[in-house]
């Protein structure tokens, strides 16, 4: 078992740390701006990004690497940059967090469609691949694939972290619609498909991210457990459903506070680690940890 897979195993359950996106764009980035190049011209943003959730409690921090293959690249002449940009990724996260956390390695969906015939299978799994060994190379010590939707697509990636690396994977859905028999994806999957299909493709942990909000999270991670109770299981909701304000700038309402409140619900549905997503910081993270803490 590797030393990532081991730490859940023995603590119960483990913090990861929040979103990442608006830090970015705290530190400067810009709309239009690839977010992963950041990890070549801007790394000591990236780094103390990384330092701030260590900081703050988490004992798992994600790499800025969400965007990195080379399809979603390719829009910013930067499809030939995929090992350097994602290699840098995880190297930023381990050097920003030293001895204090597991860098887990973030892969997202491409963009593509298989079933509209955009792409291949065998090109999607290729810039998977990809991906999955610079991050790799930069001294990850686990990677997620987040935020799918896709069963075909996730699948893809998963094998092609577990047959070209000897990283843990984890399989992490986003069920944004809800409906009578339990939340969904958008492409209609479930999490008791999600947790077949992804342990048949070799995923040693699932989990769901983003699109719900703490409380709702507590049921789809309850359907995991129950479909696999054997399996770590990832929580990153994000800070509530987001609110555009009248200046166009969106809110996020769930407080540290309440997210914390959450905490319980969701060890006890089955969560192996707790983290946000979307509108959540370094003081969500904090009172997350302070949670788990008194839960365990």
């Amino acid at each position: 078992m590797s030393a990532f897979l081991d730490a859940i195993k023995t603590a119960r359950v483990l913090v990861s740390d929040g979103g990442w996106g608006s830090f970015l764009v705290a530190k400067g980035l810009q709309p239009g701006q690839c977010p992963e190049l950041w990890n070549l011209e801007n790394p000591d943003a990236v780094r103390d990004i990384a330092r701030m959730y260590a900081d703050a409690g988490a004992l798992i921090v994600l790499t800025n690497s969400f965007g990195g293959t080379r399809y979603k690249l390719e829009p910013y002449g930067l499809a030939e940059q995929v090992t350097a940009i994602n290699t840098a990724a995880a190297q930023l996260s381990q050097e920003g967090t030293g001895d204090d956390a597991f860098v887990l390695a973030s892969m997202g969906p491409t963009g593509k469609i298989l079933m509209m015939g955009e792409v291949t299978e065998e090109d999607v799994y290729e810039a998977f691949k990809e991906q999955a060994l610079a991050l790799a190379a930069g001294g990850a010590d686990a990677i997620t694939v987040e935020t799918m939707t896709a069963l075909d697509e996730a699948a893809l990636a998963v094998r092609a972290v577990k047959e070209h690396t000897t990283l843990p994977v984890a399989a992490s859905f986003t069920f944004d619609v809800k409906t009578a028999d339990g939340y969904r994806t958008m492409m209609g999957v479930s999490p008791e498909q999600m947790a077949e299909a992804m342990l048949a493709a070799g995923a040693d942990m699932l989990g769901t991210n983003c699109s719900l909000g703490s409380d709702e999270m507590v049921a789809v991670v309850a359907a995991l457990h129950a479909a696999a109770p054997d399996t770590p299981l990832i929580a990153h909701p994000n800070a509530g459903q987001p609110v555009q304000q009248d200046d166009g700038s969106v809110m996020y309402p769930e407080t540290p506070e309440y997210m914390a409140a959450n905490v319980p619900a969701l060890i006890d549905a089955g969560a192996s680690v707790i983290g946000g997503c979307c509108g959540t910081g370094p003081e969500h993270i904090r009172a997350i940890r302070a949670a788990v803490d008194e839960a365990l």
